[in-house]
């Protein structure tokens, strides 16, 4: 890459990351958006941009020369609640907003890569009309994460790569209930790992884990953002045809505030699996499409909070991806993510909040890719 880039890369991602996401949950799979059309499926294994910092840094083994991938994806969440008292039910609370990544990796020696990411792997934002029935426990609530992710990856031999990362990662939040007004901040180190496992040129299985990050945002109480694994596989099925899959597993236990002093939350420790597809229609064009279920943080109505009323959701992608030669790769992607009525039946602050929520997600996402 030229002195002269250099510049207008960091000015790409000072302005992607202004803004925050808002989607399904406290975690943020569209760390890319290339991966967005097969609802992340093989996210560990696929390796074909920079945005595997992220995902597995073992595969950036797989990458020649410097690469660059720069993306932005947006949320249109409706978090809809009827109050099973008498109305106040509090509009739709979803907030729709945009998130931005950007990764760079260097093929520093033929068996020796770096890398370095910038992206969100947590968020939240739901807001609700202040006078709605559930105010004295939730109105505002806002969570950002910025996460900075310098990499190296070493090929060990053709059939296995490892990786390992460090992670700086920012929080703030700000929280807002009846008689509460909050704002806190803090920063922290966590890492990442993997390995890529090359089992034929045509087959690729993908490990990869992410330290869970405790943080402290003054004057609140301490999050401690969840550690999470995946195992990915893909696999070149024809000339044409790809297929991949996915299965993570998240400690969401771990989490028992999201910072807002007073309030704490009890969650389960989740699993998602995904599985997609991708078409080869000519040498310019890709198609994709996917699926994947991500079971809820919550099990029960009476764990269920206000600020985060998630429920188990499904994920149906779709995307494609336009190769343009030496001028670099074009993916765009969109999901809708369909997730299951929540009841709720919570008690805190001096009330009770019962009702249900109707919730879905619309996720648009695009992203450029190119080497040197």
């Amino acid at each position: 890459m030229s002195k002269s880039a250099l510049p207008a890369l960091s000015a790409l991602l000072l302005a992607a990351f202004s803004a925050n996401a808002t989607a399904a949950g406290l975690q943020y799979w569209q760390q890319n958006a290339s991966g967005l059309g097969v609802a992340y499926a093989g996210s560990a294994a696929v390796g074909d941009n920079a945005g595997t910092v992220y995902f597995n840094p073992a595969a950036m083994t797989m990458l020649p020369g410097i690469q660059v991938s720069l993306g932005a994806v947006g949320a249109w969440p409706s978090y809809q609640f009827a109050n099973a008292g008498i109305g106040l039910d509090g509009g739709d609370a979803g907030l729709s907003q945009g998130a931005g990544n950007g990764y760079v990796t260097w093929q520093a020696m033929p068996d020796l890569a770096l890398g370095l990411g910038i992206s969100q792997p947590f968020g939240l934002g739901s807001d609700y009309d202040a006078n709605w029935a559930g105010a004295p426990q939730a109105i505002r609530s806002e969570i950002r994460t910025v996460n900075y992710n310098p990499s190296l990856a070493y090929r060990v031999s053709d059939k296995v790569s490892l990786g390992i990362g460090a992670n700086y990662q920012t929080l703030d939040t700000d929280m807002t209930r009846t008689g509460l007004n909050y704002s806190g901040s803090d920063g922290a180190w966590g890492w990442n790992t993997g390995a890529l496992f090359t089992l034929s040129p045509a087959m690729r299985v993908g490990v990869s884990y992410r330290s869970a990050v405790s943080l402290s945002p003054d004057g609140g109480s301490g999050i401690k953002l969840p550690d999470t694994a995946i195992l990915s596989v893909w696999q070149q099925v024809s000339d044409r045809w790809e297929a991949m899959g996915d299965l993570s597993y998240t400690h969401w236990n771990t989490v028992k505030s999201l910072g807002a002093p007073g309030e704490s939350i009890d969650f389960d420790n989740a699993w998602r699996v995904a599985w997609g597809a991708a078409y080869r229609a000519s040498d310019a064009w890709k198609l994709k499409f996917g699926i994947a279920y991500d079971r809820s943080t919550t099990r029960s109505t009476s764990t269920r909070i206000a600020r985060m009323p998630d429920n188990d959701n499904l994920w149906l992608s779709l995307g494609a991806q336009w190769n343009a030669g030496r001028y670099g790769r074009i993916d765009a992607g969109y999901s809708y993510i369909y997730v299951r009525d929540s009841n709720i039946d919570s008690a805190g602050n001096g009330i009770r909040v019962q009702g249900s929520y109707d919730i879905n997600s619309h996720v648009l996402g695009a992203q450029y890719s190119i080497g040197f």
